[in-house]
């Protein structure tokens, strides 16, 4: 069977203690027999540890963060496309979903494919509107509000019982225990996310998340249930298991026909001990743990360049439940001369 040569850019190299999406993502499409592919890095530290993986990843560049605006962020990708030829831009984390939204256009005037929402669909799962998406399509969702000055912690008496999860804009949540704790929070958050910082009633239950793809006409493309078995002091999964569960891929083709979201997604949800299923957050992107949906027999990265390509695709219709994922820490060796020259040049 004669293979696709690709080359494909991913974001998300941070494969830290709390690990983007990217080298998951990258680890599947690799795992494709129908692709010849050169991969291509995309970072914004010169530390972050995909960039001196070069088993998975051909070369690697930096790019500006996403508030140095949609105009930097594509003056970079078009030089970047000028030496590689990209074929596919999957970006992976939240912060930078606008701006390549916003370039999508541009980028397929130069040969360049994307797979991603519209903005609106965007803004309609984020923190600040999930639970109004919840209401209107029949979706359980904590109890939400949205918080800017300090002021307003004493009146969260008034709505919410203690503890409370105190969350940032796009990353991160906490326990908090008192108004003095939801105080603390709000200054970490504050400084790494910015404002609003979100306040969430406490679900108690079963913590379970899905990783799906949507074709964005109200089609689920695939779905792939986890429970977490091991969460870190972040609340990352740290191992987790596939699940067979018809009611949480029932609620995914209806997540897909309500939202009509088009690319990856992840649903963080709690079952509570009447089984009932509450959406906690819509993250607009492939989950840390994707590559487990590979091994699963769901290869949803590989899909969504295919769709991104508009080459033919069919939606899964099956995955292999018990497949178990444990993260661990790996010391990867490299040189000196390879970290300043990517701090030098912005190239590896």
């Amino acid at each position: 069977m004669a293979k696709h040569k690709l080359t494909i850019a991913v974001s998300g190299l941070n494969a830290i203690d709390s690990p983007g999406p990217g080298i998951g993502v990258i680890r599947s499409i690799r795992n494709c027999p129908e692709f010849d592919v050169r991969i291509i890095g995309l970072s914004y530290e010169a530390l972050e540890p995909g960039v001196y993986m070069h088993d998975l990843v051909d070369k690697s560049y930096q790019i500006p963060y996403p508030s140095a605006g949609s105009k930097e962020v594509f003056n970079r990708l078009a030089y970047i496309h000028k030496h590689e030829r990209l074929d596919v831009v999957i970006p992976t984390f939240d912060a930078e979903l606008a701006n390549f939204i916003k370039l999508q256009p541009q980028l397929k005037n130069m040969g360049v494919s994307c797979f991603l929402p519209e903005v609106e669909q965007l803004e309609s799962l984020d923190k600040m509107h999930l639970a109004e998406f919840g209401r209107a399509f029949g979706f359980d969702v904590p109890e939400t509000k949205f918080i800017d000055s300090l002021s307003q912690i004493e009146s969260l008496n008034d709505d919410f019982d203690y503890p409370v999860m105190v969350k940032g804009k796009y990353y991160e949540a906490f326990r908090a225990r008192t108004p003095a704790e939801v105080e603390k929070y709000f200054h970490l958050l504050n400084a790494k996310w910015g404002l609003p910082v979100v306040i969430q009633e406490v679900v108690e239950g079963t913590e379970l998340v899905i990783a799906g793809l949507a074709d964005g006409n109200g089609q689920l493309m695939g779905a792939v249930p986890l429970r977490k078995l091991y969460i870190t002091d972040k609340g990352k999964g740290w191992s987790g298991v596939v699940l067979e569960d018809d009611a949480l891929i029932s609620l995914s083709a209806k997540f897909a026909k309500a939202s009509h979201w088009r690319g990856g997604f992840e649903i963080e949800l709690m079952r509570t001990s009447q089984g009932k299923f509450y959406i906690m957050e819509v993250n607009p992107r492939f989950p840390a743990w994707i590559y487990t949906t590979a091994a699963a027999g769901q290869n949803l990265p590989a899909l969504l360049v295919k769709m991104a390509l508009n080459f033919p695709v069919e939606p899964y219709t099956s995955y292999q439940p018990g497949k178990m994922f444990v993260r661990y820490s790996w010391d990867l060796i490299t040189d000196i001369a390879e970290f300043q020259q990517i701090t030098t040049t912005g190239e590896l």
